[in-house]
């Protein structure tokens, strides 16, 4: 989970099979129908505080419910443009995905243009675009009593106990089946790329360039393995490794977490005179795992408000400040005043502080809102199945919540995904097969999608792709302060040439 570049603080706390050869036959081009000239128009209303560029427009793209029946239902995605600033040097579009996964994405070409070179913007027109099922294209909803993404990660009770997420899992799992039906099968992220195929044949172009985040990553790679022949330039940034889809994934994050966090414990320790957590990033440490115990087993009330700051709470807001560096002070705030609170003395800039943090993320106009939350359980458990096994789920918590402190077991914890519906198909498989077509960005210290994450897709796409590592943490790389990767990114924009072997950039600047 993460929110996209530049998102603000409040967002922070957020069976019918289809056989593969079945499924692969509907990803041919020869069996889809001549699209309709696509309707550019104003876009729909955004989500309050939402900065949108006022050239943005936007357009439906219908596609099947079931690839695997073409005929039948049909939903919306929803597309929006950027147009390219000087048609004579446009290259073609660029696919913007900003993962989540399930965050909405038709804004994502305003967020991303400022940050962009003459070059790039000059070349390509950039294409946003709500994802099947998320924001406004055919929105999903389970009906979720909380409906933020951060309240779905299991963290145990305080002494371990995972008795009260299976209940929890039970029940969320239970909720959207009845809520969602047996349709919510069907968004997946093979029939998401499958989606982004018939985008192109929309937009008329023979090839598309694709540019996806975090979950994008996964996305972008299982596009790039469905299409081979379709993808022009293809730049991964924050990297998910399609052979650990998902329970592999979430079991990365204790080390990951273990990896980040000293970044922001020094951070701290340097205002020590002021914060008092520790005078040294292990000091701070130790301050910040007894304080998480403590709000488990005992939430600290908010003042004036029927809100108390848990354990997990606490978990779910550092886990987001940690995504950047320039939040790295604020998280240090954060700590402060969740001690102070703890404590019972909470002070007039502590209050601001929880304010922020308690602050809600409204949805866009006619978007449930548990939305994203529905949809990352859509894709989660429907990409790849889980186990069902709950003694298994309640040893490995055990195990992993001694190795890794810092996430108190929740990474390998049970999720709705043990009592999902089986996924009607295997995942796509990802190889080293098609074009040297794909940039790999990838952070050494991101919590998200660590390193050995990125790794782990290189290693797969062998030939197909370069490798750019930067020592850094959080999880965004580009316009993130180093220009060895941000001319690595541009280049390949621009020129369409990788960098002839792997980089090692080590030339971070902090902003």
């Amino acid at each position: 989970m993460h929110t996209p570049r530049g998102h603000r603080l409040a967002a922070a706390l957020a069976v019918t099979t289809l056989t593969v050869l079945g499924v692969a036959a509907c990803d041919s081009a020869d069996d889809e129908d001549t699209p309709a000239a696509l309707s550019w128009a104003p876009c729909p209303a955004a989500a309050p505080g939402t900065a949108r560029d006022p050239r943005l427009t936007c357009a439906k793209v219908r596609v099947p419910l079931d690839y695997g029946h073409q005929d039948g239902r049909t939903i919306d995605v929803t597309i929006s443009k950027l147009p390219a600033t000087d048609p004579a040097k446009r290259h073609g579009v660029l696919l913007l995905n900003p993962g989540g996964p399930a965050l909405p994405g038709l804004d994502t070409p305003s967020t991303m243009a400022p940050t962009l070179p003459k070059a790039v913007l000059d070349g390509y027109d950039l294409i946003g675009f709500d994802p099947r099922g998320v924001g406004t294209s055919t929105p999903q909803s389970c009906g979720l009593d909380n409906p933020s993404v951060a309240a779905l990660f299991p963290y145990p009770a305080a002494d371990g106990s995972i008795d009260a997420n299976v209940q929890a899992a039970r029940d969320t799992a239970g909720k959207c089946a009845a809520k969602a039906g047996s349709d919510l099968r069907y968004f997946t992220t093979a029939n998401t790329a499958r989606d982004l195929d018939r985008v192109r044949d929309a937009l008329g172009e023979a090839k598309i360039s694709y540019w996806g985040q975090s979950y994008g990553t996964y996305l972008g790679a299982v596009y790039n393995a469905l299409y081979p022949d379709k993808a022009d330039h293809v730049i991964l940034e924050g990297n998910v490794d399609p052979a650990h889809v998902w329970a592999g994934d979430a079991q990365s994050w204790g080390k990951g977490m273990a990896d980040r966090f000293p970044d922001a414990a020094a951070v701290a320790a340097a205002q020590n005179a002021t914060l008092g957590l520790g005078a040294t990033p292990e000091a701070v440490t130790r301050t910040y795992l007894a304080l998480a115990d403590r709000l488990d087993r005992r939430p600290a009330p908010v003042p004036g408000t029927p809100q108390s700051l848990s354990g997990a709470m606490l978990r779910g807001v550092t886990y987001a400040l940690l995504l950047h560096n320039n939040t790295l002070p604020v998280l240090a705030q954060v700590w402060k005043a969740a001690a102070d609170l703890a404590d019972g003395h909470l002070t007039e800039a502590d209050g601001q502080v929880v304010k922020q943090v308690f602050a809600d993320s409204p949805a866009a106009p006619g978007v449930p809102a548990d939305n994203q939350a529905t949809m990352f359980l859509a894709l989660t458990c429907g990409d790849a199945e889980w186990s069902h096994d709950v003694g298994g789920y309640a040893a490995a918590t055990a195990a992993d919540r001694k190795a890794w402190p810092l996430t108190a077991g929740m990474p390998a914890n049970i999720w709705p995904c043990a009592f999902w519906p089986q996924p009607l198909e295997k995942p796509v498989a990802v190889t080293a097969a098609g074009p040297r077509n794909t940039l790999i960005l990838q952070n050494r210290r991101d919590h998200a999608t660590t390193w050995d994450s990125g790794t782990g897709l290189r290693r797969i796409l062998g030939e197909r792709a370069a490798f750019v590592g930067v020592d850094n943490g959080g999880h965004y790389v580009y316009h993130e302060g180093s220009a060895c990767a941000d001319t690595a990114t541009v280049t390949f924009l621009d020129t369409g040439k990788l960098p002839e072997r792997d980089l090692d950039c080590t030339d971070v600047v902090q902003h």
